[in-house]
């Protein structure tokens, strides 16, 4: 028996997914990876991880029905995490060297490639938190580790009672571009938390110390 919060880590078959459930372990989840829907939907808590292009991840997460699941938690109000590509497919589209593919919806705007003379975006980097951050509480100056050459560089969400504003955590390289998205049960970063550290621990233990409270509600859309 064990008192630590079930998250479930979306086997869609996305590469680079045992650090993440290593990393989530140390930060004190009962994590496991599972493309076992019922268990998925079970958990108290599911981080979508992704790595490589855009379209590969989306035809992924379609071909095994875990877009639906991501809806159908969100729907009800319960906690989802998206990781890297994970975060990207979020937003409405990804557009990567001209291949415009449709992403989840959850959010509007278009993954775009990184303004800056060198790519990918590789090594770590400070970002700028939210004030009402939860995710980075105690790590507002820490480091995280980034490896992508695309990102969101706009959030166009616009937000009316009784719904929160999202907390938008920024980075910079080339220009602005989103680190972290908290809006409602719905929370993404771009830097991999697996990858940092120290800091990756405290970031994950902070989204997991979450996973117990009351009823988060749904994202605003």
């Amino acid at each position: 028996m064990t008192d630590r919060p079930l998250v479930a880590v979306l086997d869609y078959g996305s590469g680079n997914v045992h650090s993440a459930v290593k990393a989530l372990a140390a930060a004190g989840a009962d994590a496991r990876l599972t493309a076992d829907r019922g268990l998925v939907m079970d958990a108290d808590g599911l981080v979508v991880p992704g790595v490589g292009a855009f379209a590969a991840v989306m035809g992924a997460l379609r071909a095994s029905r875990g877009d639906e699941l991501i809806d159908r938690r969100l729907a009800g109000g319960r906690a989802v995490l998206g990781i890297c590509v994970g975060m990207q497919i979020l937003f409405e589209r990804g557009l990567e060297r001209d291949v415009d593919t449709e992403g989840l919806g959850e959010w509007p705007g278009t993954i775009t490639e990184l303004d800056a003379p060198v790519l990918p975006h590789m090594g770590w980097n400070t970002v700028q938190p939210d004030p009402n951050s939860r995710l980075f509480a105690g790590i507002e100056a820490e480091r995280f580790y980034f490896v992508h050459s695309f990102a969101a560089t706009a959030w166009n969400l616009d937000v009316h009672e009784p719904f929160a504003p999202a907390a938008l955590t920024w980075c910079s390289y080339g220009g602005p571009f989103l680190a972290a998205v908290e809006n409602g049960p719905l929370s993404a970063t771009q830097f991999h938390p697996e990858k940092s550290g120290a800091a990756g621990i405290r970031l994950l233990a902070n989204w997991i110390g979450g996973l117990g409270g009351a009823s988060l509600g749904p994202c605003a859309q």
